[in-house]
Protein backbone atom coordinates (compact mmCIF):
# COMPACT_ATOMS: atom_id res chain seq x y z
CA UNK A 1 0.00 0.00 0.00
CA UNK A 2 1.26 3.20 -1.18
CA UNK A 3 2.40 5.77 1.81
CA UNK A 4 -0.27 9.03 1.41
CA UNK A 5 1.86 11.36 2.68
CA UNK A 6 4.11 10.30 0.05
CA UNK A 7 1.55 10.90 -2.62
CA UNK A 8 0.64 14.15 -1.22
CA UNK A 9 3.92 15.60 -1.71
CA UNK A 10 4.47 13.77 -5.29
CA UNK A 11 1.16 15.88 -5.82
CA UNK A 12 2.54 18.88 -4.41
CA UNK A 13 5.76 19.03 -6.34
CA UNK A 14 3.67 18.83 -9.70
CA UNK A 15 1.78 21.66 -8.74
CA UNK A 16 5.32 23.77 -7.60
CA UNK A 17 6.88 22.29 -11.03
CA UNK A 18 3.71 23.42 -12.84
CA UNK A 19 3.47 27.22 -11.07
CA UNK A 20 7.20 27.55 -11.51
CA UNK A 21 7.20 26.73 -15.12
CA UNK A 22 4.70 29.07 -15.70
CA UNK A 23 6.03 32.32 -14.07
CA UNK A 24 9.21 31.32 -16.05
CA UNK A 25 7.48 31.18 -19.09
CA UNK A 26 5.33 34.37 -18.93
CA UNK A 27 8.73 36.48 -17.57
CA UNK A 28 10.07 35.41 -20.84
CA UNK A 29 7.29 36.26 -22.77
CA UNK A 30 6.53 40.30 -20.94
CA UNK A 31 10.82 40.34 -21.92
CA UNK A 32 10.39 39.77 -25.41
CA UNK A 33 7.10 41.73 -25.55
CA UNK A 34 8.75 45.01 -23.69
CA UNK A 35 12.44 44.23 -25.60
CA UNK A 36 10.24 44.18 -28.80
CA UNK A 37 8.16 47.31 -27.81
CA UNK A 38 11.48 49.56 -26.75
CA UNK A 39 13.30 48.77 -30.17
CA UNK A 40 10.20 49.64 -32.00
CA UNK A 41 9.89 53.02 -30.35
CA UNK A 42 13.82 53.57 -31.25
CA UNK A 43 13.54 53.08 -34.71
CA UNK A 44 10.42 55.24 -34.75
CA UNK A 45 12.31 57.96 -32.80
CA UNK A 46 15.05 57.61 -35.78
CA UNK A 47 12.65 58.15 -38.22
CA UNK A 48 10.86 60.81 -36.59
CA UNK A 49 14.31 62.85 -36.29
CA UNK A 50 16.93 61.35 -38.65
CA UNK A 51 19.70 64.07 -37.69
CA UNK A 52 20.44 63.41 -34.53
CA UNK A 53 21.08 59.60 -32.75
Amino acid sequence: MENPFLSILALLALVLLVAVTGGVGYLTLADWRDRRLRESEKRELRRSNPKRR
